[in-house]
């Protein structure tokens, strides 16, 4: 139960204040955003495409690719701008604007964007990153020991989220009815502590950095990991407009190498990949180092087969879609071929050669 833990999470807050406002223990307090970054191989200064990129804080590829500036490197003459969203619905309603080119979206988001009603015109062409113990079910009163325990309480959630697909499917393998057993409340991340501190939620399903907050003072019962296992995988995924993508093929090649590059340098040279979480979440690079431990990332080969976006990936959409639909998440599911459609290994396959 809540206790003088209370202390613990206000100060944990505070440092995670202070660290966004640029004090991160990493030699330098803001992204280099290019600043003195060469292109890890040669530059293409023949590319001039205006790309408007939605990114999330999720320690992957995407803010190391951001932080180092590895597309502004290579390419110079590329107009590109990174804008921060809360969450992967967010970023689909960017898309329906019309206001994102290429942006991280869980697979739960992306399910959506490509199921009915929207069926948007989209394609999922990356998987920044398998999701697994960093998405994780916490609770305030460790009396709790399993979902069963959250009946009759008030859960928060980022609705439309990988974490809310996972939540509904442990809700739905415990026999808990999410609609009259629990109450889910819809909440962003950013929103969650002070919820948590005002005794206004029982649990949160949520992802780092909040995640690790709230561990400081609630239990962890489940994880994506344990869903995962169960048949339900969940992954953050790039996704971008078709439109775009027909119109800038070399863009898309580059943007696929820096992101492949990027997963790299979390394997073999993580103390650097976790500078750049660090300055972009506001959090120690120690800790950053620490969150990757919660992803599984895959290679552009690895992405490029048939187990993922080569062949997998479209069954794992259209298994999402199906849950979704028998939760009331969507409208209906979409046909098959449009999950298959949704799906472009071309770029990991490009950046693979």
């Amino acid at each position: 139960m809540k206790s003088t833990g209370s202390m613990k999470l206000m100060a944990g807050l505070v440092v995670a204040s202070v660290a966004l406002t640029g004090c991160v223990e990493s030699g330098r307090t803001s992204s280099s955003s290019g600043g003195g970054t060469e292109c890890p191989w040669e530059a293409d200064d023949s590319i001039d495409a205006k790309a408007r990129i939605a990114y999330q804080k999720i320690p992957n590829g995407d803010l190391v690719v951001k932080d180092l500036g590895i597309l502004e490197a290579c390419m110079p003459n590329a107009d590109i701008t990174w804008s921060n969203f809360a969450s992967g619905g967010d970023v689909v309603q960017g898309f329906g604007s019309d206001s994102v080119d290429l942006g991280l979206m869980g697979s739960s988001p992306a399910t959506i964007a490509l199921s009915k009603p929207l069926e948007m015109a989209i394609s999922v062409v990356w998987i920044h990153d398998v999701i697994g113990e960093a998405e994780s079910l916490v609770v305030t009163d460790d009396s709790i020991k399993d979902v069963n325990g959250l009946v009759g309480k008030t859960i928060a959630v980022p609705f439309s989220s990988t974490a809310h697909f996972s939540l509904l499917q442990a809700l739905e393998d415990a026999g808990v009815d999410s609609r009259n057993d629990v109450k889910l409340i819809n909440l962003e991340p950013e929103k969650m502590p002070s919820a948590w501190q005002g005794d206004q939620i029982d649990a949160a399903w949520v992802w780092d950095p909040v995640l690790s907050e709230l561990k400081k003072e609630g239990t962890v019962i489940l994880s994506a990991a344990d869903t995962a296992e169960a048949g339900k995988p969940t992954y953050d995924l790039g996704a971008a407009s078709n439109s775009f993508m027909e119109a800038n093929p070399e863009f898309m090649v580059q943007w696929a190498k820096a992101q492949d590059h990027a997963v790299n340098v979390i394997a073999d040279d993580p103390a650097t990949a976790a500078e750049s979480v660090a300055v972009e979440v506001g959090i120690s690079p120690e800790e950053a180092e620490q969150l990757f431990e919660g992803f599984t990332y895959l290679t552009a080969t690895e992405q490029a087969s048939a187990d993922f976006l080569g062949g997998k990936m479209a069954q794992d959409l259209l298994s999402t879609a199906k849950f979704l639909v028998a939760q009331g998440g969507i409208e209906s599911v979409s046909p098959a071929d449009a999950y298959s459609a949704g799906v472009d290994a071309a770029p990991a396959e490009q950046a693979a050669e």
